[in-house]
């Protein structure tokens, strides 16, 4: 495998850990990439820009990271609340006058932020078409019935989380989405990521699919008396049901789809674009650049919410719109917090090591949130820190 970028002195097992997992874990084309205290450290790429395909991976290949959007997605709210334009505290109703229906009136800003807010499935899921529209998505959450009473518990919004924070953004901003993190984040910070893929980008991306783990990959942790594969083949489950809230599942190699704003699932980006962001959640990065204040990032951090996942019937951890660190997706430390992307992309950032990490791929596994080739590259950071 010719694998491609640089690695700091010192950070060469995670160049060993990403080789690996071409020769045994069955990545066609990836790259990863580290920044510790603001300076880029492991910059990798290799394989193929295709999953199908025999052109090669290159410097600036992007790929759809599906769920690992959520994090970057959700550093648009915090910054709106860390610049006083949104408040975590307030009923969504506040902001969106048409969701306080069936139930839904109490829920606040910072229950959809940490899946609280028990609106994770549709009664009737949205076609592709529909779901990207900008309209049909933000109309079904906010006459969809929640599932629990919100506040209680929490459960994974696996795809409604898209038109849920879409439409608080549209409301508070006036502003997609996609915009405001283009216009705020990205082209401040030099990002290589889209939510809402700019056609004079397009040639960049590669084309994803799905690939078959090896028997040693390993599964994820599951409660007592029901397990994962379970729950995803029942159709009336609710994990089954939120993952359909588009249906049938869309195709990521569509363009439509890519030019669409789903801060679900579609962003778009670079390994280097998802490091350099985590990296300015944390603190300054190389030119400067840095995106939250030390509270903001303390806040993104702080545990919201904890225990039995209504929808990945799994324990799960999540703070303001992040994924933090546990069993079910382990990160480099306890202090970590980030998001995975189903099928094995990952982004995090660790304030205490003063590190951000993104992993890239487009060999998409059945992995949900502990993939075992962003996992192999985590151990491997975490071995090369312990040694430095």
């Amino acid at each position: 495998m010719d694998i491609q970028g640089v690695v700091a002195e010192g950070f060469e097992p995670v160049r060993d850990a990403f080789v690996r997992n071409f020769e045994v874990l069955g990545d066609r084309g990836a790259a990863v990439a580290v920044y510790r205290d603001g300076r880029k450290v492991v910059d990798l790429w290799g394989g193929t820009k295709d999953a199908d395909g025999t052109e090669p991976w290159t410097v600036d290949t992007a790929q759809i990271v599906r769920s690992a959007t959520k994090g970057v997605a959700a550093a648009v709210p915090l910054l709106l609340h860390q610049r006083g334009l949104m408040d975590l505290d307030a009923p969504v109703g506040s902001y969106w006058p048409e969701f306080k229906t069936g139930g839904k009136e109490r829920i606040l800003v910072r229950d959809v932020l940490a899946h609280r807010a028990g609106i994770p499935a549709l009664d009737r899921g949205l076609t592709a078409a529909e779901a990207a529209d900008g309209v049909s998505g933000a109309r079904a959450v906010a006459a969809q019935q929640p599932y629990w009473e919100p506040g209680t518990e929490h459960g994974y919004h696996a795809q409604t989380y898209s038109w849920l924070l879409s439409e608080l953004v549209l409301r508070a901003t006036g502003r997609t989405l996609g915009c405001v993190l283009a216009e705020e984040i990205g082209e401040p910070l030099g990002l290589e990521f889209w939510i809402g893929l700019p056609e004079a980008e397009a040639h960049r991306v590669g084309r994803v699919a799905p690939v078959e783990p090896p028997e040693s990959a390993g599964m994820l942790r599951t409660r007592p008396r029901r397990n994962v594969s379970e729950a995803y083949a029942d159709p009336d489950s609710l994990t089954r049901r939120a993952f359909a809230a588009i249906d049938p599942l869309p195709d990521e190699n569509d363009p439509a789809y890519r030019a669409a704003e789903l801060p679900a699932s579609n962003g778009i980006g670079t390994a280097r674009a998802l490091a350099r962001f985590y990296g300015a959640t944390i603190g300054v990065v190389e030119d400067g650049a840095r995106i939250f204040t030390p509270a903001t990032t303390a806040l993104a951090a702080r545990e919201h919410s904890a225990g039995p996942d209504r929808v990945l019937v799994v324990n799960t951890r999540f703070g303001a719109g992040y994924m933090l660190h546990g069993p079910a997706s382990p990160l480099l430390s306890p202090a970590s917090f980030g998001h995975p992307g189903r099928g094995g992309s990952l982004g995090f950032a660790d304030p205490e090591a003063g590190i951000g990490f993104g992993y890239v791929t487009n060999a998409l596994a059945k992995s949900v949130t502990a993939d075992p080739r962003a996992q192999a590259l985590v151990r491997a950071l975490k071995s090369a820190l312990s040694a430095l």
